[in-house]
């Protein structure tokens, strides 16, 4: 069964949007904090999409989307960039626009929504903290196992 069972799609909306915030403020916590204002806004978007694809496209890998969205880069022609961010070395950047491309329509909508941006600034703002994040989360070259939360919060640790 999944988690909402039966509730109305507007109740479940509205915990992916409690899901995504509470994401976004574990992302903010990993990037070092709120001080930066692209940063912490990057990092609840961020948060509100990962929580986003665990309900609905890009899969939840077991509590973790971020297995399905590395996914659905790799998908869109962004293997280069994501490797990148999962290994060891340096970071190529990726472009708002290369991010638009590789998500589904209605779930950068959503986000962007949620956000109360456009989905174009979204994007932009998924694309300046995703390889950070990402770089962050995968220290051993690898995505660890266990759920999203679990893996913010041991790197905060």
């Amino acid at each position: 069964m999944r988690p909402g069972g039966d509730l109305p799609p507007a109740a479940l909306s509205k915990g992916v949007t409690m899901a995504g915030n509470d994401l976004g403020s574990l992302l903010g916590g990993l990037l070092g904090g709120g001080g930066q204002g692209g940063t912490s806004g990057g990092a609840n978007i961020l948060g509100s999409l990962l929580g986003a694809l665990m309900k609905g496209e890009g899969g939840g890998h077991g509590g973790n989307p971020l297995g399905g969205l590395l996914d659905l880069l790799t998908q869109s022609g962004l293997a280069e960039q994501k490797n990148s961010w999962v290994g060891t070395g340096e970071n190529q950047p990726v472009t708002g626009a290369q991010i638009q491309q590789a998500l589904p329509d209605e779930t950068l909508k959503q986000v962007s929504e949620e956000a109360g941006v456009t989905p174009d600034l979204a994007a932009t703002q998924i694309a300046q903290v995703l390889p950070q994040v990402v770089d962050k989360l995968t220290p051993n070259g690898q995505i660890p196992a266990g759920s999203l939360e679990e893996l913010i919060k041991a790197q905060q640790i």
